[in-house]
């Protein structure tokens, strides 16, 4: 199984800019999809965009769609997650999670089986 640890959250202001990072070890990073979600208090966690092993298919939310970008870089097992013009309703803890599943477009939450602890986004108006 893969342990992912993710970084880079924190409290910033709408508009400004943040890179999420998860950070994975354990099985080899590249056999696996990855994607990040968010959860909101009191809210169902909700995915936000996911990347082929390859790293060259790309699937967004469309909440985040031309504001967020998800990429990986295999050599160093680690995802990202470039996310501008943040929004106040951005805000949530956001966790990477890492898939097995052989589907062309893995997007939903049961198809990932390993996840990280999460990272705060908070965005002030």
């Amino acid at each position: 199984q893969v342990q992912l640890v993710e970084s880079g959250g924190g409290l910033v202001q709408a508009g400004d800019s943040l890179r999420l990072s998860c950070a994975a070890s354990g099985r080899t990073f590249s056999s696996y999809a990855m994607g990040w979600f968010r959860q909101a208090p009191g809210k169902e966690r909700e995915f936000v965009a996911a990347i082929s092993r390859s790293g060259y298919s790309t699937y967004y939310a469309d909440s985040v769609n031309g504001r967020f970008s998800i990429s990986r870089d295999n050599a160093r097992n680690t995802l990202y997650l470039q996310m501008n013009s943040l929004k106040p309703e951005d805000t949530a803890v956001y966790l990477c999670a890492a898939s097995e599943s052989l589907q062309r477009k893995v997007v939903r939450t049961t198809e990932f089986g390993s996840w990280g602890q999460g990272t705060q986004v908070t965005v002030s108006s």
